[in-house]
């Protein structure tokens, strides 16, 4: 049974959010034009008719849980999903993970070259700190300083870039549990928690409601991290769309190797679990995220 099959009611929600940043995206995006246009193309390429856009379905269902505009929302969504495209860009070149496949079609550096690849990540990441500091996004400059700042952070060397480099040092070093937890919460955690907080930044709510909020994503996003890990051992190429079994050959450091395939699964159960409770104080409203959890868990792709 696919994951759209076990509620189709979240997989319709999920299906109209990822419609939805797609048109943003698009229209964000610049064309391809005068003599740089090469660089357009790679930036649309790498960004535009793929993925689930669940980063940016967490950010909307935080912002809808927080009460904050839905407009405001789709944008910072955008932005997130521009971060998260430049990195997979930069993941996939020869000098990082050197995949050739992404979203079921050539990586941006086969598609284009190199040099071009790097440049398209460039210009995504920082096309995403310029939307988020759009006054689109919020009237109040204080609003969108605490959204770019947060981001960044997420993004950054204590986050996501962080993580990456921890994952290059640690091939072949034999990492163990504790040095897997700590890089997959800064290489993947981190962004999935800016996710999940953002909306409660834009609709202003206290520290209490967006911690909540964003331990939360840091526990989805672990879980994300450990089943992706499984799938890159057990899952299907085509329907995932990259190479598998690419982490066992290049001795990367995953839950997999630390845990086994079924305390890996028992681990991402338990996270799930543990992030759904922290959910508990938001009563029913926080429904999609909670979907969103047991989503995580059976996911094939």
């Amino acid at each position: 049974m696919s994951e759209q099959a076990r509620d189709p009611g979240f997989a319709a929600t999920l299906a109209e959010t990822a419609a939805a940043v797609e048109a943003v995206l698009d229209a964000e995006l610049p064309r391809p034009n005068g003599s740089h246009a090469r660089l357009f193309e790679a930036m649309r390429y790498s960004v535009l008719g793929g993925g689930k856009r669940l980063r940016a379905f967490l950010v909307r269902s935080g912002a809808r849980l927080a009460g904050a505009d839905d407009t405001g929302a789709l944008l910072v969504g955008a932005a997130v999903e521009m971060i998260h495209g430049y990195s997979l860009v930069h993941d996939d070149l020869p000098a990082m993970d050197d995949d050739d496949l992404r979203r079921g079609k050539p990586s941006c550096h086969v598609a284009f070259d190199e040099a071009t690849a790097i440049l398209a990540g460039d210009a995504l990441l920082t096309l995403a700190f310029e939307l988020a500091a759009d006054h689109r996004v919020h009237p109040e400059p204080s609003v969108r300083c605490e959204l770019v700042r947060a981001m960044a952070a997420a993004a950054g060397g204590n986050g996501m870039v962080g993580g990456q480099m921890i994952d290059l040092v640690a091939e072949h070093a034999g990492a163990d549990y504790e040095l897997t937890l700590r890089l997959e919460r800064m290489k993947t955690g981190a962004l999935i928690a800016l996710s999940c907080e953002a909306g409660a930044v834009l609709a202003g709510r206290d520290g209490g409601f967006r911690d909540s909020l964003r331990q939360f994503g840091y526990d989805v996003g672990l879980a994300f991290q450990i089943i992706d890990d499984v799938l890159d051992v057990v899952g299907d190429e085509a329907a995932l769309g990259k190479t598998v079994g690419k982490d066992a050959a290049a001795g990367k450091a995953t839950f997999i190797a630390s845990l086994g395939e079924d305390g890996a699964r028992r681990e991402a159960r338990a996270l799930v679990d543990q992030a759904a409770a922290r959910l508990d104080v938001h009563g029913e409203r926080a429904g999609p995220l909670r979907a969103f959890g047991e989503f995580v868990l059976t996911r094939r792709s």
